[in-house]
């Protein structure tokens, strides 16, 4: 696909396939791939984070979806799962959320769901691209009176809150302290309000989106942040979301980051212990440290791997009939609440275990031994096939050789940026050193 890569269509804003034009076209193609058989049933939900080019790719989609009849939902800034969980709860056809995540203001993109809330199938997203890019004939405009309408939705927040906190039975979080970083992004006024209407006091930052600052300096991309402010209000908790809310990050009451494996591992053996752990399975990527399989199998939960994307990780945990699952970059999948990774609502599902528990994340989050690792993201100018890589194939099979089972090496190109991404681990932190460096000079010699 030349459009779609690991999570929607993303880019720079005003260059190709981020522009006003392509966005009236993807509209197009989303009514004439998704359209129901129903009529009353030809609605699209479009939601936006906070970038000021959600505007001008708002328009043009909405433009798009009511010229070949669809009528168009507008909820404003939501977090991605609110915009999944919403297509479905109000019987929409499709369900467009217009972020670009983690990305700085500059870029921007579009995930589409399909009416069940799940991101759409490849072959969907062939068909959906297809029309986009002019290899179908356009279709006969409708006539006037079938064009569709645009309407501002006023209680979606409404409606996500309240099915967010009934996920975690409406617990009370009175006597907790909360940093809540929201980025600038898409759940600046929502998640305070979740949190604050649960009875915690809440500490919050990143709440003061301009079009400009998502992610700068705050949020997911940016822990410390509030790892400083728990400090600072001696908080219980730091929860730091990404632009868009699909993923968390948390820190501890002493302000360290936790580190998404052991959220995975923790969340793991709390959904055991209470029966929740269908198949006692959990569902993590090939990026997900070693140290969280030999957890696991300690514990006597299964790890089932996946190429990176929650929605893989969503794939596997469906096709098994599983309960949960994540990325260690904060994408965590509660499949009895949610079709897609939710910030908030893994921040409730996290809080309630400390709760239950009557322990600090810190001490939860001992539950495994992390192998060092380091990740690195090099920007590359093009992307060959890693098979044509001489240098660096040779460079793989000499590590591989080198590290046995104590070790391995994870090499990949982003499905969203023009980086190649190199991720070492090993029982010694040395070696990680020795070996990051090694690869990062061949790929700097091969395709930097």
């Amino acid at each position: 696909m030349k459009l779609f890569g690991t999570d929607g269509i993303r880019g720079r804003v005003n260059e190709f396939p981020i522009t006003a034009e392509v966005a009236l076209r993807l509209g197009k193609a989303v009514a004439r791939v998704l359209r129901s058989s129903e009529p009353n049933r030809n609605r699209v939900l479009v939601g936006k984070d906070t970038r000021i080019s959600g505007y001008m790719l708002e328009t043009a989609l909405t433009s798009g979806l009511v010229s070949m009849g669809m009528d168009v939902l507008l909820v404003g800034p939501l977090p991605t799962p609110a915009v999944a969980h919403l297509t479905k709860s109000m019987g929409a056809v499709a369900g467009i959320m217009l972020t670009a995540s983690h990305n700085p203001y500059e870029d921007n993109g579009m995930k589409i769901f399909g009416p069940d809330g799940y991101k759409l199938s490849d072959e969907l997203e062939l068909a959906i691209e297809s029309y986009i890019l002019g290899k179908d004939t356009e279709v006969a405009p409708l006539p006037p009176g079938r064009i569709g309408k645009a309407k501002r939705i006023d209680d979606a927040r409404g409606r996500y809150i309240e099915f967010v906190k009934q996920t975690a039975d409406n617990i009370s979080l009175a006597g907790y302290k909360v940093v809540v970083d929201c980025g600038h992004g898409a759940a600046y006024s929502i998640a305070p309000l979740i949190f604050g209407e649960l009875g915690a006091e809440v500490v919050a930052t990143g709440v003061e989106p301009d079009g400009l600052n998502i992610n700068a300096g705050y949020g997911a991309l940016h822990p410390e942040t509030a790892g400083a402010l728990v400090r600072e209000h001696n908080a219980d908790l730091g929860v730091s979301f990404d632009g868009d809310a699909d993923r968390v990050i948390f820190t501890d009451a002493n302000g360290h980051v936790v580190s998404g494996d052991r959220v995975l591992a923790l969340c793991a053996l709390g959904m055991k212990d209470r029966g929740k752990l269908r198949n006692d399975t959990v569902v993590a990527t090939v990026m997900s440290n070693l140290g969280l399989i030999e957890a696991m199998r300690e514990n006597g939960i299964a790890v089932e791997t996946t190429p990176v994307g929650d929605r893989s990780v969503i794939e596997r945990i469906r096709k098994g009939g599983h309960a949960f699952g994540g990325e260690n970059s904060g994408h965590l999948i509660f499949a009895d609440y949610s079709t897609t990774g939710d910030g908030i609502l893994s921040a409730l599902q996290i809080l309630r275990l400390m709760k239950d528990r009557k322990a600090t994340l810190a001490r939860l989050s001992t539950v495994m031994n992390e192998y060092p690792s380091q990740l690195k993201n090099l920007p590359v100018k093009s992307k060959p096939p890693m098979e044509s890589l001489t240098g660096l194939n040779q460079l793989m099979r000499e590590a591989d050789e080198a590290f046995g089972n104590r070790g391995r090496h994870l090499i990949r190109y982003s499905g969203t940026e023009n980086k190649i991404r190199v991720l070492i681990e090993h029982q010694d932190a040395a070696e990680v050193e020795h070996w990051i460096e090694r690869f990062c000079e061949v790929i700097a010699k091969e395709i930097g």
